[in-house]
């Protein structure tokens, strides 16, 4: 079974079946079939991917209603501590952390509902991150939550002196006063 259920609901580790030989490996990073036969209805639009070096930290991201975002996030080179925080009123697990590391080795996948801020940790050198959404960017209705918001108490795997944060990131709200539109 490719997916993994975790104890937030709708949030899910992705395992594709890896098929290796002496030339390399294929697999098949998305199927829509394989999405549906999980009663995981999603048309994804649009593909992101970033680069970055050991230390950066982005997040917590998401977008508000009508233009909130379900991700499918997978590491293309590299590794990361993937996390998320369930922002959904009346949720069993609202404001709680799920972490993950993803990497191009073990080649896992985060699939993301709405509802959830997402960020990253760089844990190599480089990573390369690609992740796939299902609403446009829509700049009007991105906001977030702030990455080291006591609350939260996230371990990103990297010592607060050698994070790499943006000022944007920087200034984001806490958990108790971010925006949210969200309903379990």
């Amino acid at each position: 079974m490719p997916f993994h259920r975790t104890e937030f609901p709708g949030l899910f580790i992705f395992e594709p079946a890896i098929y290796t030989d002496s030339r390399g490996y294929f697999f098949e990073s998305y199927n829509e079939k394989i999405f549906e036969n999980q009663h995981i209805n999603v048309r994804f639009v649009q593909d992101n991917q970033s680069s970055s070096t050991y230390g950066v930290v982005r997040g917590f991201h998401y977008q508000l209603n009508p233009h909130a975002q379900t991700k499918l996030v997978r590491v293309l080179a590299g590794a990361i501590l993937d996390a998320v925080i369930d922002i959904r009123k009346n949720s069993p697990r609202y404001g709680r952390v799920f972490s993950i590391e993803l990497s191009a080795e073990n080649k896992r996948q985060l699939f993301i509902p709405r509802g959830f801020a997402h960020g990253f940790a760089v844990l190599s050198q480089q990573a390369e991150v690609f992740y796939k959404c299902d609403q446009f960017y829509q700049k009007e209705f991105e906001t977030g939550i702030r990455y080291n918001d006591p609350s939260l108490q996230v371990d990103w795997g990297i010592a607060p002196e050698e994070m790499i944060v943006s000022p944007k990131d920087q200034a984001l709200p806490l958990l108790a006063d971010c925006k949210s539109n969200f309903e379990f």
